[in-house]
C-alpha cells in the first residue's frame, strides 16, 4: 500500500503533475490538455527506465499516464476560469 501511495504522490510532485498542469494551461481545449499531460506521464516514465520497455512497469506507467491526464485537464480548467473571470 506504501508503495502505491509513494507511487502516486512521486508522480503528482514530479513531471507529469507540474509539466502536465503548465502544458495544460496552455491551451483551452481539455483533449488537448488531458492528451499533453498523459504524453508527459508516457515519457517520464520511459526516461527513469532508460528508454526501454521492458523495465518499465505497468502499474508505474498507468499511474503517471492517469496522473498527467488529471493534471493537464486541470490546468486546462485553470486556464478557462480564469480567462472569463
Amino acid at each position: 500500500m506504501l508503495n502505491l501511495l509513494g507511487t502516486i504522490g512521486g508522480n503528482v510532485l514530479s513531471l507529469p503533475g507540474i509539466l502536465g498542469l503548465a502544458l495544460g494551461m496552455m491551451t483551452r481545449q481539455f483533449w488537448l490538455g488531458a492528451a499533453l499531460g498523459g504524453l508527459v506521464g508516457v515519457l517520464e516514465t520511459l526516461v527513469f527506465a532508460h528508454w526501454q520497455f521492458s523495465q518499465v512497469e505497468g502499474m508505474e506507467l498507468a499511474i503517471a499516464v492517469i496522473v498527467g491526464v488529471c493534471a493537464g485537464t486541470l490546468g486546462t480548467a485553470i486556464r478557462r476560469k480564469g480567462a472569463t473571470v
